[in-house]
């Protein structure tokens, strides 16, 4: 309970709102042009980052009160191949299985089926923090922040396809907000500058599945074939016996001549 509690306090600092702020500002671009039936947001649901999505079922699953499935985001008691949008805010850093969280993700998404992931960047100035032992046992630091390129890597070993993405959060993570105001610059010229130091990056991914078409002989039209061939064959036997009789009786006669 204390650790919940820590954790919404921390949400509720300046620091978490300016984080919260660009999770939402990204998401909202992105699920605003995913079209489908079925959404699910995996992961902090006190924050609804489905609510520009117009699919007509949006949910949350998680561990958490507020979610609308109570269920382990490793074992989803989702149907198979039932789902158009999924998206992980943060929910890979902070379970001890992320592997097994993309392959119910894998499981659960339709073919073309979209992945929206958010995660800490532990290559910035936010991944510093997260390796000072004075505060590896706060929130969010004490995540296992997980770089973008070994994301990708899992993501391509289950044929997804990357479609988008971006980093943000580019300021760093001072508690006070007056701090942030005067390394603003950075910000802004983040993405020109330093793209891949960003705190906090965003990947769009889309499921591909392999299809496999058998070809299978059409038995009948061979079977027709065959018995075409049949007269012919039988037509072709008989004029041959009947030249071999017609020659053979040619010999007699010449032989009974002489």
């Amino acid at each position: 309970m204390m650790i919940a509690q820590n954790v919404q306090q921390w949400f509720e600092s300046s620091l978490g709102q300016y984080l919260i702020e660009h999770e939402h500002r990204y998401f909202d671009q992105v699920v605003a042009n995913i079209f489908g039936y079925n959404a699910v947001q995996i992961g902090w649901p006190q924050f609804d980052f489905l609510r520009l999505n117009r699919m007509p079922l949006r949910f949350s699953v998680g561990s958490e009160c507020e979610t609308s499935v109570r269920a382990e985001a490793g074992f989803l008691p989702i149907q198979t191949s039932s789902m158009d949008l999924v998206i992980l805010p943060h929910a890979l850093e902070f379970n001890a299985n992320p592997h097994q969280i993309l392959r119910e993700v894998h499981r659960i998404l339709i073919p073309e089926g979209h992945l929206v992931v958010s995660g800490f960047n532990p290559f910035s100035l936010w991944g510093v923090c997260h390796h000072l032992k004075s505060m590896r046992e706060e929130f969010p630091w004490n995540g296992d922040f997980i770089a973008l390129s070994r994301l990708k890597d899992w993501l391509k070993l289950l044929d997804f396809e990357m479609a988008g993405g971006r980093l943000c959060c580019y300021v760093p993570p001072f508690k006070q907000e007056k701090w942030r105001r005067r390394f603003a610059f950075m910000e802004a010229a983040g993405d020109r500058w330093w793209p891949i130091s960003g705190g906090v990056y965003f990947l769009h991914a889309i499921k591909h599945t392999h299809g496999m078409r058998i070809i299978k002989p059409d038995w009948r039209n061979c079977l027709d074939a065959k018995r075409k061939m049949v007269p012919i064959a039988r037509r072709i036997i008989k004029a041959a016996k009947e030249k071999q009789s017609s020659g053979n009786s040619n010999r007699i006669d010449d032989l009974n001549k002489s």
